[in-house]
């Protein structure tokens, strides 16, 4: 067991994963990950994609709780992977490339290095794709990259049927990830994974191949850090736990430390090495090493609806992963990229409703309208200062001044009833089940959102960059932690805001984009191909 290392990387998780295998390809780098879940090499349970629903609430999930909700779901739990590819082994493996506005709108806010011609070569370096795309440097699908996306083939036909439906309320039928950002469409998602059904996680994508042939690597699995250490602003390493103890164990970084841990961790484990804001910290009796007032605060969300019906015919047994369609819709003329996003679920998705009294079905459908540029921002904040207590987690969602998430959210509840209402669907509604006719009025949605709904599972930004001068960015466009030296962030905690889609991709680019950062600083192999 090395006691040093060049880079030490706190989480391997979704970019985390990247990250390492990306600095261990320069053999005269040293390279340790830790890692607090166990391994998934060999791990059906984690591997076989469409099992993906049984990973929540289990062994492999950290399932937090979250805070009393004012205007929300108090009883909701953030499902956060307690395992080797974080999120990316634990989700439904829903691939998009970040929407090319977003990150523009990243660099245009002082984020230099972070635009769309900067970040796309990013992800056409990590992506195996199959799409139609095809063009010159940034424009076009990579065809060689570790992370394989595939084209869900069109085998649902209830999801046939949808997307008929969905062209009659005028949401035409799209291919994703083609170059262009879907304001008003819907279409079969690209997904993150094997022909044989494995999913192409961070971890099985960039470290299982490279994982006996690295000397300069080492993953170590079960440790779950503590703290981050240092030398007066310097950080020098990590302390961690290996498995339940007793005692801690420490590995120095002659480099740096990154912090990979997510929305969640990465956070709380600033604020317990004294970064974060100061008053909350002294509550717990811990040094101020940097007063950084955005440490924790920013937490942004895909918060998620729910409309659920009892199917008229059977619905299918067997799919990529149950979740194979997105619709987009924008609310408001003039924007730029959809504020709506629905999935559709060829399974019944009754996980916040069955307590409220509303009927379910083993036979039924869904679809599941989301807030994609929400505006309620939460925190996580420390509950105690051991790092074995779970972090208090409070989206705060619904709770913008405007009013603008729960509007956009009940426009979704009703376009979604239209579509049902198309003759290419109706012949697959027996009935709705959720909300259910009686809910008909603003009112009416609202208070049934409010008890019922649920997270897309995208926390991010509570770590977030921004320029100089702006006092509430923990790090700069460098994925440096301000005030310190040797630290750094790669995760989605470091985001200003969530993109218009899915994060996953997006994250993996984080983890592409740190490793670039550190090898111009530090020197290394040279330029990745791109």
């Amino acid at each position: 067991m090395s006691t040093t290392a060049d880079y030490v990387i706190v989480g391997g998780g979704s970019a985390g994963c990247a990250l390492a295998a990306r600095l261990s390809e320069d053999p005269s780098v040293s390279v340790v990950l830790l890692e607090a879940g166990p391994s998934d090499v060999g791990d059906p349970a984690i591997l076989q994609l469409a099992d993906w629903m049984n990973l929540l609430d289990s062994g492999y999930d950290w399932d937090y709780p979250i805070e009393p909700q004012e205007r929300g779901n108090s009883h909701m739990r953030h499902a956060r992977a307690k395992v080797l590819g974080g999120c990316s082994s634990h989700n439904s493996c829903i691939a998009f490339w970040t929407p090319r506005e977003d990150l523009d709108e990243w660099a245009a806010s002082g984020l230099t290095g972070w635009s769309a011609d900067d970040c796309w070569p990013l992800i056409r370096r990590l992506e195996t794709n199959d799409g139609q795309w095809h063009g010159p440097a940034h424009h076009g699908h990579g065809r060689s990259g570790p992370v394989n996306l595939m084209q869900i083939p069109p085998h649902d036909p209830c999801g046939v049927s949808l997307l008929e439906a969905c062209a009659a309320v005028g949401l035409p039928t799209v291919r994703f990830n083609e170059g262009v950002t879907v304001t008003e469409g819907a279409g079969f998602f690209q997904v993150n994974r094997f022909p044989d059904g494995t999913r192409a996680s961070s971890s099985h994508s960039y470290l299982h191949p490279i994982m006996d042939s690295r000397p300069n690597l080492e993953i170590r699995t079960d440790c779950w850090a503590s703290q981050v250490l240092f030398d007066g602003t310097l950080a020098t390493g990590i302390e961690y736990q290996r498995g339940i103890g007793p005692g801690r164990e420490t590995i120095t970084a002659t480099r740096e430390v990154i912090l990979s841990a997510g929305a969640i961790d990465t956070p709380k484990l600033l604020m317990l090495s004294g970064i974060g804001p100061a008053s909350h910290l002294r509550d717990f009796g811990i040094d101020v090493r940097v007063d950084a007032p955005g440490v924790g605060a920013n937490l942004d969300d895909h918060v998620e609806g729910l409309v659920m019906w009892d199917a008229a015919r059977p619905m299918v047994t067997e799919s990529t992963q149950w979740w194979e369609i997105g619709l987009f819709h924008r609310t408001e003329d003039g924007l730029d990229r959809p504020d709506l996003m629905m999935h559709y679920g060829s399974v019944p998705f009754d996980l916040n409703t069955v307590r409220h009294g509303y009927p379910t079905t083993d036979n039924g459908f869904c679809l599941t309208p989301n807030v994609t540029r929400g505006r309620s921002r939460g925190t996580v904040r420390l509950r105690t200062r051991d790092f074995r207590d779970r972090a208090r987690v409070d989206p705060k969602y619904f709770t913008d001044p405007e009013g603008h998430d729960m509007r956009v959210m009940i426009e979704g509840v009703r376009l979604a009833r239209r579509i049902a209402e198309q003759p290419a669907l109706k012949e697959w509604v027996a009935s709705e089940l959720a909300p259910g006719p009686d809910a008909v009025t603003d009112d009416d949605l609202a208070d049934y959102l409010m008890k019922t709904h649920n997270t897309v599972y995208h926390p991010a930004c509570t770590a977030r960059m921004g320029p100089d001068g702006d006092p509430d960015a923990v790090l700069d466009p460098q994925l440096r932690v301000r005030g310190v030296s040797n630290l750094r962030v790669a995760d989605g905690s470091a985001m200003p805001f969530l993109p218009a889609v899915n994060p996953n991709i997006t994250t993996m680019m984080i983890g592409e984009k740190c490793s670039d950062l550190l090898k111009e600083a530090h020197g290394g192999a040279g330029s990745y191909p791109r």
